[in-house]
């Protein structure tokens, strides 16, 4: 087994071998860009592990772990579209370095380039890969149209919330660790053992996220410090602080989260003065640590040796402790 920066330098080196850049280059150029941005490749990362976990070698999954890593920087051209997001990874997103148009056209030409990924498969490990991908796929479109009707609704319960990340961020996350265990042909039981560690992996990740987005540091997370809140997104956070604050705490949050100045600063440091107030930040942390260990308990229930659990077990921990 590699370390995992020795994973993310395979996975690397591969992406670096492909020739992305080709005309018409204005279709091709900002997929380059996006995917040669960096990142912390979780995903590919992931599937490549996975498979050595189950006794293959990890170049037989470089494939399917660029086709999950090509489909992720896809959602997230998209998504910046939608949320009209400035920055990605500490550079410009691709619509605000393009267009919108080329954003949206690049990304479609994207999700096709990862499915063809997987005709480099014989049909049975295809077929199974192509399966997991379309249905994961059409999670995620779901978990962002979620993500898109909570800015418009005031009733938000926290299970809706958790089922939104899971299908926006999580079922992504599980999905990789399937694929390598698929590319191994693993059990079908150890691979829905990989499936059900990642799903709670992705949460504790996605629910990480949400905190960072308020309480990171703008130099090292790579995003727009407070863009959830700019955008008026309904997160862990916010609902947490709503279910905790007093009614006048309640109301003062309903009516920042109503409005869009157009100086957003005194705004989120507003927002962030009442999360640590109702200790919506603490439950946070509470809730990362709570999904992290539901994933390690799944551990415990996999066929492998005590040295791979220890390399499952310390990703989660560093993913749980990240900064970026």
């Amino acid at each position: 087994m590699l370390s995992i920066n020795e994973y993310r330098n395979e996975f690397v080196n591969y992406l670096s071998s492909k020739k992305l850049t080709k005309e018409p280059r204005n279709l091709y150029a900002p997929i380059a860009y996006i995917l040669g941005l960096g990142g912390k490749r979780l995903r590919p990362v992931l599937v490549l592990m996975t498979a050595e976990i189950f006794d293959t070698d990890h170049k037989k999954a470089l494939d399917a772990a660029l086709a999950i890593e090509v489909f992720h920087n896809f959602s997230l051209v998209h998504d910046d579209i939608m949320d009209d997001a400035p920055i990605r990874r500490g550079e410009a997103t691709v619509h605000e370095k393009w267009d919108v148009n080329t954003g949206i056209l690049s990304g479609d030409a994207m999700l096709i380039m990862a499915y063809q990924l997987f005709e480099n498969y014989e049909p049975s490990v295809f077929r199974r890969l192509a399966m997991l991908f379309s249905k994961t796929a059409l999670e995620v479109c779901e978990g962002q149209q979620y993500d898109v009707d909570f800015e418009a609704r005031d009733d938000v319960m926290l299970p809706e919330y958790l089922k939104m990340i899971e299908y926006k961020t999580a079922v992504l996350v599980a999905a990789a660790l399937k694929m390598g265990a698929i590319v191994a042909g693993a059990s079908e039981k150890a691979q829905e053992e990989m499936y059900d560690f990642g799903l709670n992996l992705g949460i504790a990740f996605q629910l990480q996220d949400d905190y960072l987005d308020v309480f990171g540091d703008p130099k090292t997370f790579g995003k727009q410090v407070g863009g959830d809140i700019i955008e008026n997104k309904k997160t862990y956070l916010y609902l947490r602080a709503m279910n905790s604050g007093s009614d006048q705490i309640r109301k003062e949050l309903e009516h920042l989260y109503s409005i869009r100045p157009k100086e957003t600063e005194t705004k989120v440091s507003a927002v962030k003065a009442i999360f640590r107030k109702t200790k919506a930040d603490e439950a946070t942390q509470a809730a990362i640590v709570d999904y992290t260990e539901r994933a390690f308990d799944i551990l415990h229930k996999l066929d492998i040796s005590e040295e791979k659990k220890e390399i499952l077990r310390r990703f989660g921990e560093d993913l749980m402790n990240r900064k970026v």
